[in-house]
């Protein structure tokens, strides 16, 4: 990462939009902005903990390892969200996060975060709130890697994609994943997610162009995510 030229507006992120005016002077003074490259690690894994991170602009994606050589994509951070936040209770990062394309961010201290929350009563209890969601999503996602079908995790995982990040003009899902992404995102393998979205192309429940993919049939989608079934 370097060092931005550009800073951010101090109201777009996570952190801005729910801090009291009289803070964001702190906010500012306090902030460091960096530019990060497409495939950038800006968060490792087992690294000490340094601060929290919020996206200006771009995409990021949070993993952790998942076996020997594998990675298992737990969330994608988009422009205003927050990530290694929870490195807040462990002395090192329990995930990664990466940059899926040329991205914004800004990072603050621990020291200097923890202040912020206890000021700011509302970016403190919001943060709760997210914590929680994020728990539940966490549970949820190990739930459906256990007892879901790999054809309906990538059904799941697409319909999530288009939740989070829409649909560009085309119909097509407005963020565009490496097959590889695709399958740590839904706890499959390459072969495995390639073969299930040939099947998914084929019975025209998708279509796809490229990285891009454009959902054709939602509801049909939808219903394999109800199937329990092992591949």
């Amino acid at each position: 990462m370097k060092k931005s030229k550009q800073e951010c507006d101090l109201k777009s992120c996570f952190l801005c939009k729910l801090c009291v005016k009289e803070w964001l002077p702190a906010v500012s003074a306090s902030r460091k902005n960096f530019d990060v490259k497409k495939g950038e690690v800006i968060v490792k894994e087992g690294d000490p903990v340094t601060g929290v991170y919020f996206v200006n602009s771009g995409n990021v994606k949070v993993h952790k390892k998942w076996g020997n050589d594998k990675e298992l994509i737990v969330r994608f951070a988009s422009e205003g969200a927050i990530f290694g936040h929870r490195g807040l209770i462990a002395e090192s990062y329990p995930i990664s996060a990466t940059a899926l394309e040329p991205t914004k961010v800004c990072a603050f201290d621990l020291e200097f975060f923890n202040t912020t929350l206890k000021v700011n009563h509302e970016l403190a209890y919001q943060m709760i709130k997210f914590l929680s969601h994020d728990l539940q999503e966490s549970e949820k996602r190990m739930r459906n890697l256990a007892h879901m079908s790999v054809k309906g995790r990538l059904a799941q995982s697409l319909l999530s994609l288009k939740d989070q990040f829409g649909l560009a003009e085309d119909g097509s899902l407005k963020i565009e994943l490496s097959r590889q992404d695709l399958a740590s995102f839904a706890g499959a393998t390459y072969e495995t997610v390639f073969r299930v979205l040939n099947d998914l192309t084929s019975h025209k429940l998708i279509s796809s162009n490229g990285k891009s993919i454009t959902i054709v049939d939602d509801k049909k989608l939808l219903e394999l995510t109800k199937d329990s079934s092992s591949e």
